[in-house]
């Protein structure tokens, strides 16, 4: 995965049949901590979302 902005995370999700709770326990998380960081309440500087986010491809701005 390369850089990725939200839709296309969850795109992702949906072509290779992954629920946000299943990618979360294989990848050792919450899924309600993934559910914040592709809703955007998490801002992902530091800690578990910008765990998350780096996991996911997703584009951080800082």
């Amino acid at each position: 995965m390369g850089i990725k902005t939200v839709n296309e995370v969850r795109e992702w999700l949906k072509d290779n049949n992954l629920t946000v709770a299943q990618w979360a326990r294989e990848n050792g998380h919450n899924s309600v901590d993934v559910t914040r960081v592709l809703t955007g309440k998490s801002k992902c500087r530091y800690g578990q979302g910008r765990a998350i986010a780096i996991k996911l491809g997703l584009r951080i701005d800082e």
